[in-house]
């Protein structure tokens, strides 16, 4: 056995406490990150406004938009949130994004309390529910889209310059969508919860809005596409039971009422095992929901409860590599789930993972999957996997949220980001000019659209950045919304 020395000694030790802080700061670097990436993913919707901008706008290379949307049919449609990189109000998948922002200021308060963010994912969320609440003029009419797909599609312009077509389309009993209005029930009830303590006047509008939504959605089925036929092209319904069983679920979780439990024992299709959570499939949301009363212990877990709580856990333990038929995952570890914009998957299953990682911890209880035991940090740690990835941890070495890290996307495909800001330069920018100008410009973005998250890697993990690979390229409010929460559970 050798022996050291005083100075030898002395060395080794230093050579330890070296190693000790650098991996203790490195730990806080990490989560420093976590931290900076959930600032910079709520700057995204401020960047993502339409309509007349508050005083209090921080995205400043954005101006005033779309100021008589609405005009058409006399009501005042405007504000809300355009749909990824175009200038389309499209009501289906914004409704999710409020539904799903909502989610995430109630599930993860306390982080975004801690983290200084809750009151702007308020100010996020109400930017979205007070277009809502517009588009809702009556009972049994919704309007679930402003702008005219083709048109806009056909050309590249900043909102503030638009000069294409703007017309209002809606449903209402005869033109019914039931998925939308179901989708739009469950965003205002999930919104009500979520402003119950700081609003409650506000609060109760919602709620009143909710009931009514979900009343109009079992009154009249059928998918709204039917009725809105320029969303069909874009974001087409596949059913319609699924947003009812989630609007049943927010609306019981927002009132405590016996009706919309009912409603959700009742009902014929409980979703069975699902593959995917998002803007056109929301049994796994519903599912979660009520697997949440179970573990707490408020409904018996039997019977049909008994049904949606194990769905909701076999989609768990898929994305956890645990089940029977486990989420495919690419060679860096990324969840793959489909090949237009992943990543808005993989967050949305990210956030139940973090969702349920809280419930299973305040019940201490565990989920018995086909091929092992997962406990809450179980999966949080899978979550935590997925956001890293996003962030940076890939075999590109490529964080997909813009504006975070060095390394990022610098030509995300989006109208507003991609040409000068109408602060620098007010000339108007034409419907094909744009394309000419600004769309095949090699050169990065004029503005770093900060905290939206891409479509993504493909499934090899690789990643282009080509403005015009819509399919990778293009960052969308669906993806960011649950990311808030993720990023907010990790943090």
């Amino acid at each position: 056995m050798s022996h050291l020395t005083n100075g030898s000694s002395q060395c080794l030790w230093t050579s330890i406490c070296i190693v000790l802080f650098v991996m203790s700061m490195a730990r806080g670097a990490v989560s420093t990150n976590y931290g900076e990436a959930l600032t910079k993913s709520l700057l995204y919707f401020e960047a993502q406004r339409s309509g007349k901008l508050p005083m209090k706008q921080r995205v400043t290379w954005r101006g005033d938009s779309a100021l008589r949307d609405g005009s058409d049919v006399h009501v005042d449609l405007t504000g809300g949130y355009y749909d990824a990189g175009d200038n389309m109000k499209f009501g289906f998948p914004l409704a999710f994004t409020t539904t799903m922002l909502a989610w995430s200021s109630i599930e993860m308060s306390s982080q975004l309390k801690s983290h200084k963010e809750y009151q702007h994912v308020l100010v996020a969320l109400k930017w979205a529910t007070d277009y809502l609440i517009k588009a809702h003029p009556q009972p049994n009419v919704l309007y679930g889209q402003v702008g005219d797909g083709n048109s806009d599609h056909g050309c590249w312009m900043r909102p503030e310059d638009m000069t294409t077509p703007r017309p209002s389309y809606r449903i209402d009993p005869q033109h019914p969508g039931a998925d939308l209005a179901g989708e739009t029930a469950a965003a205002m009830a999930a919104a009500s919860i979520a402003f119950s303590r700081s609003n409650g006047a506000y609060a109760k509008v919602l709620i009143g809005h909710a009931k009514a939504l979900f009343e109009f959605a079992k009154a009249h089925p059928g998918k709204y596409q039917s009725s809105i036929t320029d969303a069909g092209r874009f974001y087409a319904s596949s059913g319609y039971e699924d947003e009812l069983l989630w609007a049943a679920a927010w609306l019981h979780r927002a009132t405590n009422d016996q009706y919309y439990l009912n409603y959700i024992t009742h009902a014929s299709n409980s979703g069975g095992p699902r593959t995917v959570f998002s803007w056109d499939d929301k049994f796994v949301g519903a599912q979660v929901l009520v697997a949440k009363l179970a573990l707490e212990g408020k409904v018996a877990s039997n019977g049909k409860i008994a049904e949606y709580k194990s769905m909701a856990e076999q989609f768990i333990c898929n994305c956890a590599q645990k089940g029977s038929n486990n989420v495919k995952k690419t060679p860096g570890g990324l969840l793959w789930f489909l090949p237009w914009n992943n990543l808005q998957y993989t967050a949305s299953a990210s956030f139940v993972l973090s969702a349920y990682s809280k419930y299973l911890k305040d019940a201490k209880a565990s989920i018995q999957c086909p091929h092992g035991a997962l406990g809450a940090s179980d999966l949080l740690n899978v979550a935590r996997s997925q956001v890293d990835y996003i962030l940076g941890s890939n075999p590109q070495k490529m964080s997909y949220m813009v504006g975070f890290g060095t390394n990022y996307p610098k030509k995300p495909h989006h109208r507003a980001a991609s040409i000068i800001s109408i602060t620098k330069d007010k000339t108007p920018v034409a419907c094909k000019a744009g394309f000419d100008k600004w769309f095949h410009n090699p050169a990065p973005n004029p503005n770093v659209l900060t905290g939206a998250v891409v479509g993504g890697p493909n499934e090899n993990d690789f990643y282009g950045d080509d403005r015009s690979d819509y399919q990778h390229a293009e960052p969308a409010p669906v993806t960011a919304a649950p990311l808030v929460g993720v990023l907010a559970a990790v943090a």
